[in-house]
């Protein structure tokens, strides 16, 4: 059993409020993020005891994992998701490698606006209408859930995106698989 010395977990107020809210804690979080590399088995331990269970992505962020999904969680991580993957269908449809876009373009009101034009039918169905809607519902959400940050002209995703991308790439997956059952 690992011995959890709380004096050196000076930032264990800080971690834990984000990372019960949902909040994944990426290498722009520096301090809680510097804290949790050095002390990552006391954390593994203390949350573990309380019923959470802490993960470390080796891309670079902190997460408590959970099987437990909200009606309203869902609706909010089918909006990431299906943001995420028409991302990365518009840059790769633009000639540009998707993952190196997804993490290096601006998510501007224009680019919004755009994607939602284009995937009018998908976006609908998650009640987001414009460009706005999508800055609003989905982008500023992705900041209080640190998988984007916001920068001067949108925003700009961040390492934890890959939890969607990873899902996204499993669903396909599972998809291609049950095509070659079929046939």
């Amino acid at each position: 059993m690992t011995q959890i010395n709380l004096d050196e977990l000076s930032q264990l107020q800080a971690i834990n409020k984000k990372l019960v809210s949902g909040y994944h804690i990426s290498e722009q979080d520096t301090t809680q993020w510097q804290e949790l590399d050095q002390h990552i088995e006391s954390y593994q331990a203390l949350f573990n005891a309380l019923g959470h269970d802490l993960q470390h992505d080796s891309r670079g962020f902190y997460y408590l994992a959970s099987d437990e999904s909200t009606p309203n969680m869902g609706k909010i991580s089918r909006a990431i998701a299906l943001t995420v993957f028409i991302l990365i269908e518009h840059f790769a449809n633009q000639g540009k490698d998707p993952l190196r876009a997804l993490f290096d373009e601006v998510l501007d009101l224009e680019l919004m606006q755009t994607l939602v034009q284009l995937n009018k039918h998908l976006f609908d169905q998650l009640e987001i209408f414009s460009g706005s809607d999508l800055r609003k519902d989905v982008c500023l959400r992705m900041v209080r859930l640190g998988l984007a940050r916001e920068v001067e002209q949108g925003f700009s995703l961040l390492a934890p995106v890959y939890r969607y991308i990873d899902a996204l790439m499993e669903v396909n997956e599972d998809n291609y698989e049950t095509l070659e059952d079929e046939v």
